[in-house]
């Protein structure tokens, strides 16, 4: 016990005071104060981003992340400045994460891939959520564009899952981004059908159809002479929302006008001709 107060006594609290609590008692505070105001500056620069964002009509789904990114990497980078101001050798705190994030990346690198793919279709935009469009062999209408998967309603009602990376690796048709479609049939008449009067009927058929469009006006014409009738193409601009309807509904108007008109639709026979003059020889 005696040692201990003859210890104490002996001790310089003057040195200890000033060469190592005031000095890391400052540090302390300066990494406390970057750290709060590095977190300010970096939520400060945030809102500015998201509201340029905004403004340029960005999609919302890409701007939280671009600015869940923006904190993720500026807290990381606050982080380091303040313990460098502690003293820490943050060179191997950078490499540490360097690492990580390599391993991460390789383990999850499809799943990278669609998220790559995710943040190409919300930026380039070649569709948006309510387009029926077709692509990597489906096609429906988009309920949900995510950063990972596309989700399509079939026009049977189903549900289709589809990777980003899948949907925009290929071609991708957009029904619905022009606003308007145009119906194409082929119908075929008999080669004894008079084709003038085949177009007049087709044409008074498409004239009573109030849902096509004016403009661009409808066309009818030959559209090749097949084996065992005459083709004719029919086309109409119409709204994309009516497409479906308008075209089983021209085409069930059609075959009832020409059938009333006898205007012959042929169908595919096959005649077999039986000879009963050939001799046959057999091996005796």
């Amino acid at each position: 016990m005696t040692n201990l107060i003859e210890n104490i006594k002996n001790t310089d609290f003057h040195h200890i005071l000033m060469d190592w609590v005031v000095p890391y008692s400052v540090k302390i505070i300066l990494a406390i104060i970057i750290y709060y105001i590095g977190r300010k500056v970096i939520r400060l620069i945030s809102k500015l981003i998201r509201k340029g964002m905004d403004k340029s009509g960005s999609d919302p789904m890409l701007s939280s992340f671009v600015m869940s990114i923006f904190d993720l990497i500026g807290l990381i980078l606050v982080i380091i400045i303040a313990l460098a101001q502690l003293g820490v050798d943050t060179s191997s705190f950078v490499a540490l994460i360097g690492a990580a994030g390599l391993a991460v990346g390789l383990s999850l690198k499809n799943s990278l891939q669609n998220f790559a793919a995710g943040i190409m279709i919300l930026v380039f935009k070649p569709f948006q959520k309510g387009h029926f469009i077709e692509g990597a062999g489906v096609s429906g209408t988009v309920e949900d564009i995510g950063l990972i998967m596309l989700k399509l309603k079939t026009p049977d009602n189903k549900i289709v899952i589809v990777p980003n990376s899948t949907m925009f690796s290929g071609n991708i048709t957009n029904y619905s981004m022009t606003g308007q479609r145009r119906v194409d049939l082929l119908i075929d008449i008999a080669y004894s059908a008079n084709i003038k009067e085949a177009r007049d009927v087709i044409l008074g058929v498409l004239e009573s159809e109030t849902r096509l469009l004016k403009s661009p006006e409808p066309s009818i014409g030959v559209n090749a002479l097949a084996s065992s009738s005459v083709q004719l193409f029919v086309r109409g601009w119409v709204n994309t929302a009516d497409y479906f309807a308008v075209k089983a509904d021209l085409l069930e108007r059609i075959k009832v006008t020409l059938d009333q008109n006898n205007i012959e639709i042929p169908y595919n026979t096959l005649d077999v001709n039986l000879r009963t003059d050939v001799n046959v020889k057999t091996d005796k």
